[in-house]
């Protein structure tokens, strides 16, 4: 069998990275909603997303499908107790959309790729740059 085993393939599309999340649900709609945060992994390959993690509920397993055209995603989070149905767009700033567990519970939920320590350093840097920059006085060479 060849090595290189071509049905397997991570995904390559930038808004869908394999990797560790992270991310939040609410019970309710808008900014002051309490968010409930979740830790978790998600692998993205040939249409499906699959992974794994825990919240405030207890640890769970993903499973869904994709699009890298529509941008979207949908997937189902298995608790031992009961599964919720996530339906998502994605755009650069993760996957948000809403959770329904039916009949009748619903709510919001944003999930993004989490940040590594490098990744998060090159940005505080970036931040302490940017805010050099505009402190300097203007008529200054």
């Amino acid at each position: 069998m060849d090595p290189l085993d071509l049905n397997n393939a991570s995904e390559t599309h930038p808004l869908f990275p394999s990797g560790e999340w992270e991310g939040f649900y609410t019970h309710a709609q808008g900014p002051g909603a309490e968010q409930f945060k979740m830790y978790f992994s998600l692998n993205f390959a040939n249409n499906e997303v699959s992974g794994g993690g825990s919240d405030n509920i207890g640890p769970f397993v993903w499973k869904g499908i994709y699009d890298t055209e529509g941008l979207w995603c949908k997937m189902t989070k298995y608790y031992a107790t009961h599964t919720v149905f996530y339906d998502g767009n994605v755009d650069e700033n993760g996957i948000w959309g809403n959770w329904e567990i039916t009949p009748s519970m619903t709510g919001g939920f944003h999930l993004w790729p989490k940040k590594n320590e490098e990744t998060a350093q090159v940005e505080a840097v970036d931040s302490l740059v940017l805010e050099n920059l505009v402190r300097v006085p203007s008529g200054v060479q």
